[in-house]
């Protein structure tokens, strides 16, 4: 398989460009590329083959040559995540990537000891999770919401999963709608206070989900829920 590099430009058959610093060093130093080697550039439009036809030290030029992949549709799975400390959000937005999530919400609760994301970090491994994943479209990734506003400003179309250390329910294909966005909401290291809890669970369109018997940690917890719900909506 060819190395596949996100170009969010826009991209045309037969047209050349010029390779961005980052990329210009990946391509020319990293993966020491060669006039005339392959790479596949990306974006939400779909997947071209594309050629390097000239190669400096600090100048790379590349032709697309064909389409080679029709852009696909948005996943329909979103994740509302607490905040937790940087190695495990790390893993957070890589695994949620990777699981195919179109939309990442970082929150602010009670017991989240972090304040503060990234964003230029986030975004990096945002977009080579979605390199390595052989996906097009990088999940959005929005700003930081207090538990509080998130919950005021949920779209009434979008289902919202709380994944509940204190719940025995299990998730069903009836709690899909094929029609309708879901939003996986997991909370911080040492769970939502009580009042937030209050808060979550008078929402009409909340459906409360358990993952596990044990207390897992937030990250291995995002990994467990994707996948249930990518599990549940295969057969849907």
């Amino acid at each position: 398989m060819n190395i596949r590099l996100y170009y969010p430009q826009i991209i045309a058959e037969n047209t050349t460009a010029l390779l961005s610093k980052e990329h210009i060093h990946y391509v020319a130093n990293v993966m020491r590329l060669k006039r005339g080697s392959n790479i596949n550039f990306f974006n939400k439009k779909g997947e071209w083959e594309s050629e390097i036809i000239f190669l400096e030290k600090d100048r790379v030029e590349v032709k697309f040559i064909k389409k080679i992949r029709e852009a696909n549709s948005l996943s329909k799975i979103e994740l509302a995540i607490c905040l937790v400390k940087k190695t495990p959000m790390d893993n957070i937005l890589q695994k949620a990537t990777e699981l195919g999530v179109n939309k990442i919400i970082p929150i602010i609760s009670e017991r989240t000891e972090v304040k503060e994301l990234n964003y230029e970090r986030a975004k990096k491994i945002i977009i080579e999770a979605t390199e390595q994943s052989n996906q097009l479209i990088p999940p959005e990734i929005l700003e930081i919401n207090k538990l509080k506003d998130f919950i005021k400003k949920l779209d009434t179309s979008t289902k919202l999963l709380f994944a509940d250390v204190n719940s025995d329910e299990n998730l069903k294909a009836e709690d899909f709608n094929n029609n309708k966005s879901v939003c996986i909401l997991i909370g911080p290291e040492g769970d939502f206070s009580p009042s937030e809890r209050e808060i979550i669970l008078k929402n009409p369109g909340i459906k409360p989900f358990t993952i596990s018997r044990n207390i897992l940690r937030t990250d291995t917890a995002v990994i467990s829920a994707i996948s249930l719900v990518n599990f549940i909506n295969k057969f849907n």
